[in-house]
């Protein structure tokens, strides 16, 4: 169990004892929630406002951290992430240019709003209900500033839900979806905790979020896993078929008839070889080059994305791992930007 929980236990244990009333915790969470929803707001409306000033510009990536980890069954590492990427995509040692030739360093490719303040929130007793809703209040806020499109850095895979479900509510329908990851992240309750980031995916198709779920990558995968994916109807691609399959993933065509493609990037759909600092490690997966073909050649408006499971704390010295989410991020940056 981490601080964070046992200490929002504490708390529930001791008002209830002291016979707190439970409208003055509430009152100030409220107001915690609001400074918090506030700083976003104002960052993304500084950069949209910068941005449609400029001129010219369709689409630009927009960061967003959500350094959430207490939803992971195994390690809690993931919630260091967020700046651990940004370290790494202005790290010195390489461009900020992507393969297609776009450059981060300009803001109508790349803005950043900074980060959900989860751990704060949470040490303020903010359950995971509402901590869902503040992540989509969240990506709405930079989504209500025309140009900008969300690009988020977790964290683990918990947040891809309330991501999707705000980007899919603020469009007006559901989306097709790329989700690349050594697991399908579809039990309807792992461990009893419906916010796993072993059930993100189950969450947003019951919501109607998503009419096409492609997951690629796949090689940890139970009955259950492959029950709930006939269940929603689920195009799952296992790492067992990818060469039968290779040839149709790196020529995916997505989106037509929805409003927008939406892609997934889990750090674990990397072979470890490619990317060890993760949290789960999983032989026989992905190349680098591997993720970046399917990428490159998806056809298709991609209008949000995320880069998530990244764990610091399993790096090498060197972070490798980091860099490697960082190229990602770069990456997914090219195809968002217009």
């Amino acid at each position: 169990m981490s601080h964070g929980t046992k200490w929002i236990r504490s708390l529930k244990k001791l008002s209830t004892a002291a016979n707190v009333p439970a409208a003055i915790i509430e009152k100030g969470q409220n107001r915690v929630i609001e400074a918090s929803l506030t700083l976003i707001r104002e960052r993304a409306k500084l950069k949209g406002e910068l941005l449609r000033a400029l001129g010219g510009v369709k689409a630009s990536a927009s960061l967003l951290g959500v350094p959430l980890g207490h939803n992971s069954s195994f390690l809690q590492g993931p919630a260091f992430a967020p700046p651990r990427i940004r370290e790494a995509i202005w790290c010195g040692s390489t461009n900020s240019s992507s393969e297609e030739g776009k450059e981060l360093n300009d803001p109508r490719v790349l803005t950043d709003v900074g980060d959900v303040p989860i751990q704060e929130l949470r040490d303020c007793g903010v359950d995971d209900d509402r901590l869902m809703n503040i992540i989509s209040d969240s990506v709405k806020l930079v989504m209500d500033e025309a140009p900008l499109h969300p690009l988020v850095l977790g964290g683990d895979h918990s947040i891809s839900y309330p991501v999707v479900r705000a980007v899919s509510e603020k469009l007006g329908g559901p989306l097709d979806i790329l989700h690349l990851d050594a697991h399908p992240d579809i039990y309807d309750a792992y461990e009893g905790n419906k916010y796993s980031h072993a059930s993100s995916f189950a969450r947003i198709m019951e919501g109607g979020y998503a009419r096409r779920l492609l997951q690629v990558g796949i090689r940890s995968i139970t009955s259950e896993g492959r029950d709930q994916g006939k269940r929603f109807g689920v195009e799952q691609y296992e790492m067992r078929t990818f060469s039968k399959d290779r040839h149709m993933l790196e020529n995916l065509k997505l989106g037509e008839g929805v409003k927008g493609v939406y892609v997934s990037i889990d750090v674990d759909c990397l072979d470890p070889a490619f990317a060890p600092g993760v949290s789960h490690i999983e032989p026989g997966g992905l190349s680098f080059r591997d993720v970046l073909n399917i990428l490159h050649n998806l056809q298709g408006d991609v209008v949000a994305g995320d880069v998530v499971e990244l764990n610091p704390q399993r790096d090498t010295v060197d972070g490798m791992t980091a860099m490697v989410a960082a190229k990602l991020v770069r990456e997914l940056t090219a195809k968002i930007s217009k």
